[in-house]
């Protein structure tokens, strides 16, 4: 798998803060929504309160940083996702409850139950690299946040 068959650059964003975990969930749910609207008819208030309703069964503030919300909708074609960087974190209830700062959400549709899991197994290890989350933030543009994305590759086993 590569991040780019999920991610486009007009969802990958670096801003400087967001009021509160509710107010950075909606405005992933808008990147999200980027090309959604004419293919599958979901808005961007449908996925952020899928985003929201998959929160309330538990934070996926990972720690360190990371969060990776995920929601299930529909029936569409391909998994989706939009990646931010914040310059000041929010609170999240992550599990070291340290504020959220590199933000990873994905719209999945309801079949891609295999594929969803193998997607956050990935997304996991990518953000465990420590290293490449640095560079991540220190990335001030999209632009350079989706080339650093694309560019990742996994630790070659021995």
């Amino acid at each position: 798998m590569n991040i780019v068959d999920l991610l486009t650059a007009e969802r990958v964003v670096c801003i400087g803060s967001a009021d509160n975990k509710g107010r950075l969930l909606e405005l992933l749910g808008r990147l999200l929504a980027v090309g959604q609207t004419g293919r599958t008819g979901l808005t961007a208030r449908q996925i952020a309160d899928s985003l929201s309703k998959r929160e309330r069964l538990g934070s996926t503030g990972l720690g360190n940083g990371i969060a990776l919300p995920h929601g299930r909708l529909g029936q569409g074609p391909r998994v989706t996702g939009a990646f931010i960087r914040l310059k000041q974190g929010v609170e999240f209830d992550a599990l070291d409850r340290q504020p959220v700062d590199l933000v990873f959400g994905l719209l999945v549709p309801e079949q891609f139950t295999d594929e969803h899991l193998k997607i956050l197994a990935y997304l996991a290890e990518m953000f465990s690299d420590h290293a490449f989350c640095g560079q991540l933030r220190q990335a001030d543009t999209g632009k350079d946040l989706f080339e650093r994305l694309s560019q990742w590759l996994p630790p070659v086993l021995t």
